[in-house]
């Protein structure tokens, strides 16, 4: 696919350009990053893993935490299941972490794969994914092609295409994205992009005056980049969810969610009102103790928290009683273990 743009022609005609300028800025300004600082493949897999729809500065403390317990695919491999959740607790989307888990046991031991191709048969990789570790790790020389790299190539070429959604947008600018790797340095042309879509090429407000690549820009030319790229906006979704929590002498009662839950497999949280063998519309009669509002993705959930008094032996699939005092050594969920706390520091207080 050739793409053209009013600020200067055939953009992938001018790729030495656009790649020069594109280097000499990021090597210039790139933010430090311990997976940047000290490179190696396992640092940028985990990286990669944790920087998945989560901004960066929420990940350097949990890269840490993470080295510092697990430096090496082999100890990954070695580790208790819980070990790798509850070090991951509070990052979300916890298929990662498991996905991170099963791709360790994979490779542990054995020379790592040197191609995307090869790392997309992988747990939890995709052709983003497999295209950062590929080219970062092992200078292979293709593109990663995600939200922010979409918005910067149809800025480039002011491409008013209309797309359903960023995996159709990013399926279209693949080729061009592929054209401009410079194969001399394809980690740190894809880290570059990435770093410019983070900082200077943004959604909003977009900082063109000071753009290493604005010359190559035609959206930046014709004062419009904000128009760009063309996605069909999508409209927010209301869930609402009734929780209960359940306290009594064998401790707090949770729901476990099994291995085959796709976000939270494995995880703790508080169990809706159905999963405690009750109906939401009752059990909202009891009292409130919390009532949350949070968003994921295209979806607004507002969670309200109930108390109410079940059984000791109540046996229902998924659902454990936890001694408060073992709370801190499970793995819950970053919402309900921060619900968990609030709700136990009240009840102290009063």
């Amino acid at each position: 696919m050739t793409r053209k743009t009013s600020a200067g022609g055939d953009l992938a005609g001018r790729r030495e350009a656009f790649r020069r300028d594109l280097l000499a800025w990021y090597h210039a300004s790139r933010r430090a990053m311990p997976w940047r600082e000290a490179p190696s493949a396992y640092r940028t897999v985990v990286s990669e893993f944790m920087l998945q729809q989560t901004q960066v500065a929420t990940v350097l403390p949990y890269f840490a935490r993470w080295m510092a317990a697990l430096p090496d695919f082999e100890s990954v491999a070695a580790a208790p299941e819980q070990v790798v959740l509850k070090l991951w607790e509070g990052l979300g989307y916890y298929s990662r972490a498991c996905n991170l888990h099963r791709l360790a046991r994979e490779v542990a031991g054995r020379p790592l794969p040197r191609t995307a191709a090869a790392w997309r048969e992988l747990p939890g990789i995709g052709p983003y994914t497999s295209a950062a570790i590929a080219s970062i790790a092992f200078g292979e020389g293709v593109a990663c092609v995600d939200g922010n790299v979409v918005r910067i190539l149809a800025r480039l070429t002011r491409d008013g295409t209309p797309f359903r959604d960023s995996a159709s947008a990013s399926k279209a600018f693949a080729p061009l994205a592929n054209e401009l790797v410079n194969p001399a340095a394809p980690g740190d042309h894809n880290q570059a992009m990435m770093e410019l879509g983070a900082t200077v090429c943004v959604r909003r407000n977009p900082a063109c005056l000071t753009c290493p690549v604005r010359p190559h820009c035609a959206a930046a030319a014709a004062g419009d980049p904000e128009a760009y790229p063309k996605l069909e906006a999508k409209p927010m979704e209301q869930v609402a969810v009734v929780r209960v929590w359940a306290e009594g002498k064998a401790g707090v009662l949770l729901h476990r969610n099994g291995p085959e839950a796709r976000r939270l497999a494995n995880l703790h949280e508080l169990p809706t009102a159905e999963q405690a063998g009750l109906d939401p519309a009752q059990a909202a009669l009891g009292p409130l103790v919390a009532r949350k509002t949070r968003g994921i993705t295209r979806y607004r959930i507002v969670e309200s928290i109930h108390a109410a008094t079940l059984p000791p032996d109540l046996a229902l699939p998924g659902l454990v009683w936890v001694p408060v005092a073992e709370l801190d050594s499970i793995a819950l969920s970053g919402p309900h273990r921060r619900w968990t706390s609030q709700v136990l520091a009240a009840a102290r207080k009063g």
